[in-house]
């Protein structure tokens, strides 16, 4: 099975040497200025380049697209039509409503259409990594090959009967994950000031908080507005995330303390039930990974951010540990926050006084409140450009610990992942 694969960007990139590592012949191209650049990269890897996306439809018996969700209807209309009679046609975009879109409008109908999505960065080889696999169109022996090339490279397959159940569970492992972190990363920026030089930020859970927040702004923009504003069940989710936050922030300012525990406490009752099998991360390992300076005393936080995740989840009717089948690690890290924190009363209890009565930190979640509307109001314009901007516009405040916090986070994905 000669393999193509159309852009490669870091994704591309890093599935063409495990491919060609697997022993498959490998084919690749991408824009014309950047072909030096990846002969040097892939060539000793045994991938080959080629001229155009034109040379790999017509050759290859897979192809793969591997392109940004926005330009994917242009780039697939430019090669479609061209497809090797009989070829098995992929994409590996994050959002699968535009990517179908694209393939059943310019693919001949021999195509065989098996999409997939890697649940992970480009941080991380494929190996034992989630990998979603979706069988659109496709006849037995076309869908076994793609089955035998994950399971040659060792990915950890995860098959979806269809696309639309692809992307409403990504809208929650990853849109909404993604919108809560960002949306901490802009009220530190915001606020002026790095969370490891302030003390209501020390602790396992502020921790993987920040951590967090420097991996998904240590990578590009297109990817998290592609994810969140392509995707129809995205919106939807982030909307009610921010009214989630917007309503528990109003009982906070009010300080109603009742319907602000019983809120809580109800959500606490429907994500975290005993039926649930914990992650259970490991307070002393959380502990470890901070980016302070010497040794902080530890402020109690009102944990806005996670009230509001959590407010969300039960709302929507979501179970978020059904989801796990699909998950990324910053969703795994953001559920395992959550439940170390809902799962503990004491924690939750001091989370709960902080956020009422605790006029030290309020500035704080005012600033979180403003980030959440404006993310929101970003997402649900559907505004790709602005959405971009305002994600580098904070990754240039973070931009000296960027690689630091990436490092940091792998190695305690790791660690809590192996606990």
């Amino acid at each position: 099975m000669l393999i193509g694969i159309i852009g490669l960007g870091d994704m591309g990139r890093l599935y063409a040497k495990a491919f060609a590592k697997a022993g498959y012949e490998v084919y690749g191209c991408d824009m014309p200025e950047n072909r030096e650049k990846l002969e040097a990269d892939l060539a000793p890897h045994g991938v080959k380049l080629l001229d155009s996306g034109r040379e790999i439809a017509h050759r290859c018996d897979l192809i793969i697209y591997s392109v940004e969700a926005e330009k994917i209807m242009q780039v697939v209309a430019e090669y479609g039509p061209i497809t090797k009679y009989g070829a098995i046609v992929a994409g590996q975009t994050s959002v699968k409503h535009p990517e179908i879109t694209a393939f059943e409008k310019h693919l001949p109908a021999d195509a065989n259409i098996i999409t997939f999505h890697a649940m992970h960065g480009p941080g991380f080889a494929p190996q034992g990594q989630k990998l979603i696999l979706i069988n659109h169109r496709s006849d037995a022996d076309a869908y076994k090959r793609m089955l035998d090339l994950f399971t040659a490279i060792d990915s950890d397959v995860v098959e979806l009967k269809d696309y639309h159940e692809h992307d409403r569970i990504v809208a929650d492992t990853q849109a909404v994950t993604h919108v809560g972190f960002e949306s901490m990363g802009t009220a530190w920026s915001n606020a002026g000031f790095f969370p490891w030089d302030n003390g209501s930020y020390h602790g396992g859970i502020d921790n993987v908080k920040i951590l967090t927040t420097l991996r998904i702004f240590s990578y590009k923009a297109h990817v998290y507005a592609g994810l969140a504003i392509m995707n129809p069940y995205a919106r939807q989710q982030v909307k009610r995330y921010a009214q989630s936050e917007s309503e528990l922030f109003k009982l906070m300012i009010m300080e109603e303390e009742q319907k602000f525990r019983d809120r809580l406490y109800r959500a606490r009752d429907f994500v975290f039930h005993e039926s649930r099998k914990p992650i259970m991360f490991n307070d002393a390992v959380m502990k470890e990974f901070s980016l302070a300076d010497g040794p902080a005393q530890r402020k109690p936080n009102s944990h806005l951010s996670i009230l509001s995740m959590v407010d969300a989840w039960y709302h929507l009717g979501v179970s978020p540990y059904d989801n796990l089948i699909a998950q990324t690690p910053p969703f795994r890290l953001r559920l395992g926050i959550a439940e170390y924190l809902f799962k503990n009363e004491e924690l939750l209890e001091e989370s709960i006084e902080t956020a009422l009565y605790d006029k030290s930190i309020r500035g704080d979640d005012l600033e979180f409140h403003s980030a959440v509307r404006e993310w929101s109001s970003i997402i649900g314009y559907g505004d790709m450009e602005g959405y971009k901007k305002h994600f580098n516009q904070v990754q240039a405040f973070f931009k000296d610990r960027l690689d630091e916090g990436n490092k940091q986070s792998a190695e305690l994905i790791r660690r809590l992942t192996m606990e």
